[in-house]
């Protein structure tokens, strides 16, 4: 994988479908994770921890398991309802044991009809791990593209590593399995494509710092602060995809934006986001096969 560095000044302006300004995407991420692990190393479960110290992976850390464990029981449903209510939808990313272990949240994702992306076998398993075994990797990635094909009916046409740690290789793999856009790539507003062996895959961003980790685990901000932080961004993209068009992702995960002292800032923003005309409730598919047809336009030579 490799891609060209394309400032923003040097670029084309972004012209989106029907002259929206902002790709709204609202990420719902369905992790599922294991117990305990074979190992007497630190066990990372995906995410930061609510409590630090952090135990060996052969030693229940109910703690730590039961706080995510809460959005699988609870708090996705509520974010569910809210969804339902204001009549948006999110697009989840889904560990491939969550259709087996978790059923019930893939299932609802799907009876509404709202994208579903891969993301890793398990949540406590990175991709960097087999960063110099690119066979491993290729295993864990198949399986979890197997998985999905099983329970979905189609085939997944992107990715999201959990913990967003991928390798060099992770989307030369996705693009010669037909996906079409790969997330873990960061470093932008805008989808670019990336140059594989297999073909080009668009980028198409998650957000760290758009996240409700981030701001609500990391910076402890409050209910208001998380609120007025998500609109403040989504304003001044708003007013620079005047010009050239934006992506916004936003980051929730339902242990975290999903407690019910928290799930009114998502009401708040969603509404105001709602308020505005020039927004694309997209899905990162859509994203994809549209810039796959108009990239030439945006920054042109991406492809050598």
């Amino acid at each position: 994988m490799e891609y060209d560095y394309v400032p923003m000044p040097q670029r084309q302006p972004l012209q989106w479908p029907d002259g929206k300004r902002v790709a709204l995407l609202i990420t719902f991420n369905l992790e599922t994770w294991d117990l305990t692990k074979d190992t007497d190393k630190p066990y990372y479960a995906g995410g930061p921890a609510i409590l630090p110290d952090i135990l060996p992976g052969n030693t229940p850390d109910f703690p730590n398991y039961t706080w995510r464990e809460y959005g699988q029981r609870v708090g996705i449903w509520r974010l569910f309802d809210l969804f339902d209510e204001l009549g948006v939808k999110a697009s989840c990313t889904t560990n491939a044991v969550t259709f087996e272990r978790r059923k019930a949240m893939t299932d609802a994702v799907l009876e509404r009809g709202w994208e579903l992306l891969t993301h890793n076998w398990e949540q406590g398993e990175l991709l960097t791990t087999f960063a110099h075994e690119p066979e491993k990797e290729r295993d864990i990635i198949m399986r979890s593209l197997e998985q999905f094909e099983k329970y979905t009916g189609r085939k997944s046409k992107g990715w999201l590593s959990s913990s967003l740690r991928g390798t060099m290789q992770t989307a030369d793999i996705l693009a010669g399995e037909g996906c079409t856009f790969y997330c873990d790539i960061m470093n932008d507003d805008q989808p670019y494509l990336l140059r594989t062996p297999n073909g080009p895959i668009v980028s198409v961003p998650y957000s760290n710092e758009i996240n409700d980790f981030t701001f609500i685990t990391r910076k402890n901000f409050t209910t208001d602060q998380f609120r007025d932080a998500l609109i403040e961004e989504l304003d001044v993209l708003y007013a620079e995809g005047a010009k050239s068009g934006r992506i916004m992702n936003i980051g929730l995960h339902p242990h975290v934006a999903g407690r019910a002292h928290r799930v009114r800032a998502v009401r708040e923003f969603i509404e105001h986001a709602k308020s505005l005309d020039g927004v694309w409730w997209a899905t990162r598919e859509e994203i994809a096969e549209w810039y796959l047809q108009n990239h030439e336009s945006h920054i042109p030579g991406q492809l050598g």
